[in-house]
């Protein structure tokens, strides 16, 4: 799940993390109200959306301006008039960025910040490594700029440091981070000080990751985190009620929330073929060989080992709700989940959606000739497959043909 950067820069500062002034807006007048509250010469309107590159966008209607044009998602304010100003053309437009793709996403508020006298820009994050099994700093002195973007390019300038989950963050790692960032004097204490207290809030909030870009050295020698990224492990939400509170499901897709409320597992992608398979291994396969045969899978949907005929009809009604969808591929193998369930799901759902694109259904496994019969039964015009390849083959063919 993620949050807002103001709500993330809240919850960061409860354990320590330094973070600037700042106050949420829903408005342009509260906007203005908040510039004069911070009192400053200087303060940072920034949108508030679950996207990066804020800065970089431009609104829907206006032409893609430089960086630092202010024009963008991010602009200075000098008084607090400006401030409004900067609000307004943003509050109720639509930001678009090179992570929310041409629909772009509608501002709702604004996070009116204090200015910051900027001496250096770095990159600071902690999130999950499978590779080792443990929390892992990431640190680069090339803040400011994607870390995709350094990785490919200069991947010399990135270091990482593996947390032994048994004995925390020490001191030596935090030493070692602010030595390869090239601090020195105060600024090393304060970056201690910084990391021990983002580790501290990464456990305790059960974060999936926290990411500081850009992390800020001010002329002082402060150390201080000028934009925040959080998210948080869906699995462990049932233990912090406060943070489920801060979701903001005008920022997810509507097919991604009406999936988690009947339990399905769905991730929304950019192809034409829906998915619907019991297993993720299983649906990752099946969008490799999707991909295989020439197609491209318009989602993830893993329905689970136990999913009722309910959950089939919905997660059926939600794949068809993407307007992207061109062609089906049911891909059941039968274990806990049996066949028949799968097919009567399906049938359930075809006929009351009116089914309109090709689908294609390979089932195997438990009662599988239960539910071969009542596809076949059906009326419905499916097309039947004998294996994975066979099916996605099929799809893709099918597909192309409609079209």
């Amino acid at each position: 799940m993620n949050i807002h950067e103001y709500q993330a820069k809240e919850l960061l500062r409860r354990y320590g993390v330094a973070v600037l002034d700042g106050h949420v807006a829903w408005t342009p007048e509260e906007a203005e109200a908040a510039a004069r509250k911070l009192g400053g010469p200087v303060s940072v309107v920034k949108a508030q959306i679950h996207a990066g590159g804020r800065g970089a966008g431009h609104f829907a209607g206006d032409p893609p301006g430089k960086e630092g044009a202010g024009k963008g998602g991010v602009r200075l304010a000098k008084s607090a008039q400006e401030a409004r100003a900067a609000a307004a053309a943003m509050i109720g437009h639509v930001l678009v960025t090179k992570q929310t793709g041409a629909a772009g996403r509608r501002v709702s508020r604004v996070y009116v910040e204090a200015g910051c006298d900027i001496a250096r820009e770095l990159y600071l994050s902690l999130l999950v490594d499978r590779a080792s099994a443990r929390v892992t700093i990431v640190a680069s002195t090339e803040g400011g700029m994607e870390i995709e973007q350094v990785a490919a390019t200069q991947p010399e300038k990135i270091l990482r440091v593996a947390v032994d989950p048994a004995a925390g963050l020490s001191p030596f790692h935090a030493r070692r981070l602010a030595y390869a960032l090239k601090l020195e004097g105060r600024q090393i204490a304060s970056f201690g000080k910084f990391a021990a207290a983002m580790y501290e809030a990464f456990i305790a909030l059960d974060c999936s990751i926290i990411e500081i870009n850009p992390l800020v050295v001010t002329k002082a020698g402060d150390i201080v985190a000028l934009d925040a990224k959080v998210a948080f492990d869906d699995n462990a939400l049932y233990r912090h009620a406060d943070l489920e509170a801060l979701r903001d499901e005008a920022e997810e897709d509507p097919k991604e929330l009406e999936a988690a409320r009947h339990a399905l597992n769905y991730v929304a992608l950019d192809g034409t073929i829906g998915c619907m398979v019991n297993g993720a291994g299983l649906a990752m396969a099946t969008m490799d060989i999707i991909k295989l045969y020439g197609g491209a899978p318009a989602n993830f949907l893993d329905v689970g080992g136990g999913a009722t005929k309910e959950r089939v009809t919905a997660a059926f009604k939600i794949i068809l709700s993407d307007p992207h969808v061109e062609g089906i591929l049911v891909n059941i193998f039968g274990g806990i989940m049996r066949c028949d369930v799968i097919a009567e799901g399906v049938v359930a759902a075809a006929r009351e959606v009116s089914l309109d694109v090709p689908l294609v259904v390979r089932l195997e496994g438990t009662n599988v000739e239960l539910g071969k019969q009542i596809l076949a039964k059906s009326g419905l015009p499916i097309i039947a497959a004998d294996n994975l390849a066979d099916a996605a083959e099929k799809v893709v063919r099918a597909v192309k043909e409609a079209a």
